[in-house]
């Protein structure tokens, strides 16, 4: 197996029919752009009744219809903020504890401090991860980006192990982390390193890419931001099923 190997998005996911909620982050293939994405996916009623909506540069999920929301605990909160120089694009709360992290830390390391305090969701029989990325923007037109991941240590949820995965972005590689392995009953936990995926020049290439791979009877919402490395302005891409 050749370890540098980088594939398509496309091929990583085919054939799975639910990968959760995954986070992609990297380079442009050219070098001139910072990458994130985030996308999430549903089986029940509740989880199916959400969108993304943009508030100024951060994005949140909120109900589709507020009338139906059974249990918003897991499945109302904030996707990506803007803290200082730092991106966080995270599948659940634990975005507003790195946020305060940061602050409190005023550097890049709050991002594992306060993730220290978490852990797996407490949604028996899954125990789904919690999966957390990190943009950390220097003042030398660069990035730097960090990848983490809180699953339960055994099916009973007895222990929380954490990992975390720092990288150096090298240009049209991005690396992806999802919750779940496949579909099943419960779902099994993402298992491995984040994935190696080639990430295109292009946001929308790269945005009709990520939900074209996505299977329709689950896919929910998409969001993808490209950030020019020099003027530090972005373009995105929001996509909900719900409209």
């Amino acid at each position: 197996m050749d370890i540098y190997s980088v594939n398509r998005f496309s091929d990583v996911v085919a054939g799975n029919t639910y990968p959760g909620r995954g986070i992609v982050v990297g380079e442009s293939a050219d070098g001139t752009k910072a990458v994130a994405a985030y996308f999430i996916m549903g089986r029940s009623a509740n989880s199916r009744n959400r969108v993304f909506v943009k508030k100024g540069e951060e994005v949140f999920t909120e109900p589709f219809d507020a009338a139906k929301v059974e249990d918003p605990s897991l499945i109302i909160y904030a996707a990506v903020r803007k803290f200082a120089n730092y991106l966080i694009v995270t599948n659940g709360n634990q975005t507003d504890t790195i946020y305060d992290g940061l602050a409190a830390a005023a550097d890049e390391h709050g991002f594992y401090r306060a993730l220290a305090t978490r852990c797996f969701e407490p949604d028996a029989p899954n125990l789904t991860p919690r999966i957390s990325a990190m943009i950390n923007f220097d003042d030398a037109a660069g990035f730097t980006y960090s990848i983490s991941i809180l699953k339960s240590a055994d099916a009973e949820g007895s222990a929380c192990n954490r990992y975390g995965y720092d990288y150096e972005p090298v240009p049209g590689l991005g690396h992806f982390i999802h919750t779940y392995e496949c579909d099943g009953n419960p779902l099994p936990t993402f298992q491995g390193e984040p994935r190696r995926i080639a990430i295109p020049d292009s946001i929308d290439e790269f945005t009709d890419e990520i939900w074209n791979a996505l299977d329709d009877d689950n896919k929910i919402s998409l969001y993808v931001r490209y950030t020019d490395l020099i003027s530090g302005e972005f373009e995105d891409r929001l996509i909900n099923c719900n409209e």
